[in-house]
Order: C-alpha cells, then sequence, then structure tokens
C-alpha cells in the first residue's frame, strides 16, 4: 500500500508506504485528502482508515527544478520503446548529432532507436541518411516524471498528479 505525499501548495512531492504516512499524520506533520475504504489499520488507540493522498501542514521547499536525469531506459520510456525513424520496437538509444561530432548524452539529442536502424546509420546525421525523426525529442513533462513512484498510479491521486501536469 502507497501513499500520495503532497505539498502544502498541493504539489505532488512523492509517494511513500502507508505506514510512513500514518507517522506523518500522528506527528501532525500531514493531514489525510483521501482514505482507502475497508482494511482499516488496527492499533493500541484504535483503528483508522488507511491514507490514499496526504498534504503536508507545511510548505517544503523543493530545492532548485526538477530535472528528470538523463537515462537509457528514460530515453526508452519517453519514446514508448518504438523506434524513433522506422516504429519498429527499440531496444538500443542513439545520438541524433553523433558523439563523434560533437553531440552530448542530452534529451534533445538521445532517441530510441532498434538495432538495424542504429547500425545502418552509423556516426551520421539523420540529415545525411535523408531520414527523418517521427517525434521531436526533448526532456519529459509531467508528475509521472518528476514524482518518483508515480508509474503505478492509484487511480484515487489522478487529479492530484493531473494538477502538477
Amino acid at each position: 500500500m502507497r501513499t500520495l505525499v503532497l505539498n502544502a501548495g498541493y504539489e505532488p512531492l512523492a509517494v511513500v508506504s502507508f505506514k510512513r504516512a500514518l507517522v506523518l499524520v500522528m506527528n501532525e506533520k500531514a493531514t489525510v485528502v483521501e482514505r482507502v475504504e475497508g482494511d482499516p489499520v488496527v492499533g493500541l488507540r484504535g483503528a483508522c482508515d488507511r491514507p490514499a493522498v496526504i498534504i503536508l501542514s507545511r510548505y517544503v521547499r523543493v530545492p532548485g527544478a526538477r530535472r528528470v536525469p538523463v537515462t537509457r531506459r528514460g530515453v526508452l520510456r519517453r519514446d514508448g520503446n518504438r523506434c524513433a525513424y522506422c516504429g519498429k520496437a527499440a531496444s538500443t538509444i542513439d545520438h541524433v548529432q553523433p558523439r563523434s561530432r560533437g553531440g552530448k548524452d542530452t534529451w534533445e539529442n538521445l532517441v530510441a532507436c532498434c538495432l538495424r536502424c542504429n547500425n545502418v546509420k552509423g556516426d551520421r546525421t539523420p540529415q545525411e541518411m535523408a531520414w527523418t525523426l517521427r517525434m521531436e525529442p526533448g526532456a519529459p513533462r509531467g508528475a509521472q516524471w518528476t514524482v518518483r513512484g508515480t508509474e503505478r498510479a492509484d487511480p484515487r491521486w489522478e487529479p492530484y498528479l493531473a494538477l502538477a501536469a
């Protein structure tokens, strides 16, 4: 059981275990916004419903802009595991501007690619190959990228995650 934690301004911060959420609520550092009906938590002081969404009592300043780190898994996930050139299933990533020509490891320069297209392209640019990208690569956006644990989101979280998008 997991719980979505919202900042005092209803900004999604994190996903924590329901035990951690209960500790925050019992210490009056958070209040319950959404509950899971049925299957209550039984303790010495009685039974209480499991929290699905909690909101912090005080605003927590998030240091800096949340940047999603560039990873192979992230590029494949962003592109839906589809090749940016032919649309088939992708298993590798490709530098649009090859590293041998100064291409960097950035969201704007990396795309998911199938093994065949990656081998054919080599260290050339798509323009030299007369290929076009199926989509414009860029940094991913939305709560599912900045808030860890929202890949398998609870349906009760949707209204709160939509606010962050």
